[in-house]
Order: C-alpha cells, then sequence, then structure tokens
C-alpha cells in the first residue's frame, strides 16, 4: 500500500519523500482534495513498469494482427436492405 499525502504538504516535504521512496522502498501518492495526483515511485520500479507495459502491448498488437478479416457474410444484403446495395465503397463518407 502507497503513502498518501496532500500536496500542499508534499512541497514542503519533498527530499523526506524521495529519500522514503529510494531507500524506503515505499511508494508515495500525492492527492489533491483527496483524490490521486501524481504518484512517487523508484526508477527501478519505474523500469519495472514499463517493461510490463511494452511486454502488454506487444501482446496486444500480435492479438490484433492475427486477426485476419472476415469474409462478407451472403445475407448482408437482406440484412441491411438498401443502404448495403447503395453503398458507395469509394467514398467514406457515404
Amino acid at each position: 500500500m502507497a503513502y498518501e499525502i496532500p500536496v500542499t504538504q508534499a512541497r514542503a516535504e519533498l527530499a523526506d519523500l524521495i529519500n522514503r521512496v529510494v531507500y524506503g522502498g515505499e511508494r508515495v501518492v500525492v492527492t489533491r482534495h483527496g483524490k490521486p495526483l501524481v504518484a512517487l515511485v523508484s526508477a527501478a520500479d519505474l523500469e519495472r513498469l514499463e517493461g510490463e507495459e511494452a511486454v502488454v502491448e506487444e501482446q496486444v498488437i500480435s492479438s490484433v494482427s492475427s486477426v485476419g478479416s472476415a469474409p462478407p457474410v451472403h445475407g448482408d444484403r437482406q440484412r441491411f436492405g438498401i443502404a448495403a446495395e447503395h453503398r458507395d465503397h469509394g467514398n467514406p463518407d457515404a
């Protein structure tokens, strides 16, 4: 669990907060009006988080690129009616 501190207090105690994060291994959440605003984490934590983010991005890209476009269903004209019959395929706004 992270230590929470209001932004006004965090300004006055920034050096101490940095020490808590770096040497104490704590995570500090700075709040404004009781709502989380920013978080102070160690550089090692940030590197780990960014590494995890990159892995997730790669998984999403891999999943999306493996999905092929589905062939049109033969019942589309009947299902969508006149709009499907008169669509101008060369004009994306039509």
